[in-house]
């Protein structure tokens, strides 16, 4: 039994990079885990690449519509939410980050 076993766990950012290797290993540690992402089809190579206990939710977690949408829908799945894990995607050169 693993660490994380029955837990249900949402990573933003799961679609790629450290929130993807996160997820990953939340879901060998036992836990179901919700990961969200902008793009439909990096959100779907995501779920498919971890294969199991994994459903990928399309949005933008700076819209607070999307933030809505994606915990009712952690709700009316799974009743719960036992961990969050916020993984900021950003890189040097991102728009955010110039003033």
């Amino acid at each position: 039994m693993g660490k994380l076993e029955g837990k249900i766990a949402l990573i933003t950012g799961g679609n790629g990079g450290i929130g993807l290797a996160t997820a990953k290993q939340f879901v060998n540690e036992g836990a179901y885990v919700f990961i969200t992402g902008r793009r439909e089809q990096e959100l779907a190579a995501a779920v498919k690449e971890i294969g199991r206990n994994v459903t990928g939710v399309q949005g933008d977690v700076s819209n607070l519509g999307d933030l809505d949408r994606l915990f009712a829908q952690i709700k009316r799945e799974k009743g719960k939410l036992d961990i969050g894990n916020i993984v900021e995607s950003l890189s040097l050169s991102s728009p955010r980050l110039k003033s």
